[in-house]
């Protein structure tokens, strides 16, 4: 009886109280995380300009807002968000939060930051949620993260009506000269619990310095159209992370070009050439590992080829042991879980900090 009623109460107050709150447009505030400003829609990723010029899938994933986050202050109690997707897609093996949701923390004194809570979606396009309540009426910097397989048509800060919201007034994470972070579903944040959580999201918090998620589900496919948008941005590093979507015979055909491309444009920026993970159905499917060990051997010949000729700022990251050797690091033998994108996240960050400029 007890449980019902406290259930009853929940509901009748629930709504009262997302109700109370006073909601600022997002897009006002700080967007972080983005390659380029010329985008369709706010929380893109993806220049318009290539609508239409790119394959399809592409196109479809790039309007996705991983990577994309929101800074902003404030002294409120109580915070909450309002926001509409776009898709509202769903997967199999992979949380709605982490789909769709958002997830929100806070400057420390310190400089790093600590989990608040996450913005569960619902099952319609229209999300509201409260994400944390009961707090002091403090100014706070936090950092909003937005959805990795879904994208957002708009997104409101919900706030006390007595509270004041404003832009950041601490440059952290650092936005000059960011990590972009090239690859497949798995860089995108498949299949992180929530938005903080993918192993960009985690590195950027580390480092304090952005990371642009550039991670293209299935679609990680050295397009040369990528290599020019990356191209564009003054990086302190390039991550190629994209070997679990390409044949042996794309490496070959597709890989001098987009370097080349990088490289014409920033002849000295750190690039790291990232082998296939330490996928657990490797160790039981021969074809698998017939396969993953082809694709590794041709993408090593290329780093090899490239420090040949002269480039001491190319790297090759041989991932073994990056996500451990205990099987346990993934969702399907592919994706990540929390798990392997902190064992991911961990892994890498040594030689991000050695590199990076």
């Amino acid at each position: 009886m007890k449980k019902l009623l406290f259930s009853l109460i929940l509901i009748v107050l629930a709504p009262a109280a997302l109700a109370g709150f006073h909601y600022h447009d997002a897009s006002q505030f700080k967007v972080i995380g983005k390659p380029t400003l010329a985008t369709d829609t706010v929380f893109s990723r993806l220049p318009d300009s290539l609508c239409g010029k790119v394959r399809k899938p592409l196109w479809d994933l790039g309007r996705n807002s991983a990577g994309i986050a929101v800074r902003f202050r404030s002294n409120t109690t109580t915070i909450g968000a309002e926001w509409t997707v776009r898709n509202n897609f769903a997967m199999n093996h992979m949380t709605a939060t982490g789909v769709r949701g958002l997830d929100l923390y806070a400057l420390q004194p310190d400089g790093s930051w600590a989990f608040v809570n996450s913005a569960r979606p619902g099952t319609k396009p229209l999300n509201t949620c409260t994400i944390m309540s009961n707090m002091t009426a403090q100014m706070r910097e936090y950092l909003l993260f937005l959805p990795l397989y879904d994208g957002c048509e708009r997104v409101a800060i919900g706030i006390d009506s007595t509270a004041v919201i404003e832009q950041p007034a601490i440059d952290l994470p650092q936005v000059e000269r960011p990590v972009v972070w090239y690859g497949t579903s798995i860089t995108q944040g498949g299949c992180a619990s929530r938005p903080g959580m993918a192993a960009s999201n985690i590195l950027e918090r580390e480092l304090n310095r952005v990371v642009i998620n550039l991670g293209f589900s299935g679609n990680g496919r050295l397009d040369p159209e990528i290599a020019n948008v990356m191209a564009a941005i003054d990086a302190g590093m390039y991550i190629l992370d994209c070997l679990p979507n390409l044949t042996t015979p794309q490496i070959k055909e597709r890989t001098e070009k987009f370097y080349s491309i990088l490289r014409a444009a920033h002849p000295n920026t750190p690039i790291l050439m990232v082998r296939t993970p330490e996928f657990p159905n490797k160790r039981f499917n021969s074809e698998v590992r017939r396969l993953v060990d082809e694709k590794d051997a041709t993408w090593l010949e290329f780093y090899r080829q490239f420090r040949a000729a002269g480039d001491s700022n190319v790297h090759f990251i041989d991932t073994t042991g990056m996500i451990g050797s205990d099987g346990e690091a993934t969702v399907d033998c592919a994706h990540f879980t929390d798990l392997g994108f902190e064992r991911c996240a961990s892994f890498l960050l040594p030689f991000i900090r050695k590199y990076l400029k």
